[in-house]
Parts: C-alpha cells; structure tokens; sequence
C-alpha cells in the first residue's frame, strides 16, 4: 500500500470513496444531517478549495482511502477520513492517519459525529481524547465552519499534544 497526496486525476475516486464509506452514517446520524450524496462533487471540491490536503491510500492503483489534513495555524485538523467499506478495518485508516499526523509539528484534532462509535472507537484506539462538551463547542466554533445543528451533534477528539497542552485548565487555545 502506497500514500500519496491526492491529484487531480483521484477526484472521482475520492468522491466514490466518501461516499461509500459515508453509508454508514444513514440512519445514525439525525436525519436532518444526511443527504445524497452525502458529500456532493461540489463539497469536495470546496474542501480541496479551503485547504484541506488529501491523502490517499492506494494498491495496485486502486483507491482504498483518503484522509485530509487542514493547518489552522496552532492546531491541524484531521478532515473527511474515508475508507472503502470492504477494506474497512485492515489498516488503511490507522496508516493514513499516522501518515497525517506526521506531516504535522502541532496538535492535531478531529470532528466527528457523536452518534458515530466506530469512528470514534478508531480514534480512541489511535491515542486521541474525547474533550469536553465546552471544549467542544469553543473548537467546532473556532476552527470548523460548520451549522449550528452539526456542532450540536458533533464530539472532538484530540490528540496527546493538544491534551498536554491544555491540562491546566479548560481552554479551547
């Protein structure tokens, strides 16, 4: 298995890749969330747009995953962590994680659905923390651009840095 940053040639790949792998969330998520795609073309264009770099997980020239990373200045943000869905639990996540994690000198932290366990079972796994709700909500607000209604139902997970750096007391940096 190879990681690469995403070119342009991978956008479809990325696209099937999101949204096979975001299947998982239908029915899960409250369903004022979901919708079809669950990452639109346009989405995923914009994401590349603000910044968010993508990685991708490939074998033999298929795509298994991909993983985006976005600098916001003292912290980076994991960003839309797909993998395809029969290759789930093999790996491929685990690499493209610690693969982003290392292109970074600064704490890094990840948003997800609170609803969804086995992603955030995968990052608990992977040495990240649940912050608190307050945290939460102060981070989701700071550095994501996201609906008021998904930063209701959103959790953060941070990692070691991050923890270390804001163990004296309830921060959000």
């Amino acid at each position: 298995m190879t990681i690469r940053p995403s070119e342009p040639a991978d956008f479809e790949g990325m696209f099937e890749v999101v949204n096979a792998a975001a299947v998982a969330y239908k029915g899960v998520i409250p369903a004022d969330r979901w919708h079809e795609p669950y990452m639109p073309r346009e989405d995923l264009h914009n994401e590349i747009e603000a910044g968010v770099a993508f990685w991708v997980a490939e074998e033999e020239s298929r795509l298994l995953g991909i993983m985006g990373i976005q600098d916001k200045g003292d912290v980076a943000l994991v960003r839309h962590a797909y993998v395809a869905p029969n290759l789930q639990r093999k790996g491929v996540g685990t690499m493209l994680l610690r693969h982003v994690q290392s292109l970074m000198d600064k704490p890094v932290l990840i948003g997800t659905w609170a609803d969804a366990a086995w992603a955030i079972d995968f990052y608990r796994r992977n040495g990240f923390s649940l912050v608190s709700d307050e945290i939460k909500n102060a981070l989701l607000r700071k550095y994501w651009s996201i609906p008021a209604r998904q930063v209701e139902t959103s959790v953060v997970l941070a990692d070691a840095r991050w923890v270390q750096e804001n163990a004296s007391g309830p921060s959000s940096r």
